[in-house]
């Protein structure tokens, strides 16, 4: 008889560990926030036009919006940079950081110069890919006549603090 009771405890705190363990599952499920899904998103293409670029953020360079930014609904922005000749020290040195998730630039033509946070002056060439975690402090420091840049990021409306 011992050892009938003795398996019905076990049984019991078996019973009660699965309880308590679909209680914490249950509360987990519950405390995060419910997702509306994946953003909607539509197809776009963007042809390369005369008037394809315009003034953007700063004045040293011209953006060409590639239509992705509508296309997923604020989601991502992806836009090519022209910078604008000559590059003049003074006006492009400026210290500061985006207050993004993610962005990501690809050098298409030419060079561009900068410091990083963490990492110190580096040129990047035609061809050269980086990632820019969230908020890295940085410094444009020069750039070729033909620089041109694509640039990816996350979320498509972002704030640009100068320090």
């Amino acid at each position: 008889m011992a050892k009938s009771a003795t398996k019905e405890k076990r049984s019991a705190r078996a019973t009660a560990g699965k309880s308590q363990a679909r209680r914490k599952v249950k509360a987990a499920r519950q405390a995060k926030p419910k997702s509306n899904g994946p953003r909607k998103q539509t197809f776009v293409a963007n042809h390369l036009s005369a008037d394809a670029f315009e003034q953007g953020l700063r004045s040293y360079a011209k953006y060409r919006d590639l239509g992705i930014s509508k296309a997923t609904n604020g989601m991502v922005q992806a836009h090519v940079i022209k910078m604008v000749p000559p590059c003049l020290p003074e006006v492009v040195s400026k210290r500061h950081y985006h207050d993004v998730q993610f962005q990501m630039i690809y050098v298409l033509k030419g060079w561009m110069k900068g410091e990083y946070q963490g990492a110190g002056v580096i040129t990047m060439r035609e061809g050269t890919c980086w990632l820019q975690p969230p908020k890295i402090k940085h410094t444009v420091l020069d750039y070729s006549d033909d620089c041109e840049l694509l640039e990816i990021i996350m979320p498509a409306d972002f704030d640009t603090v100068e320090l």
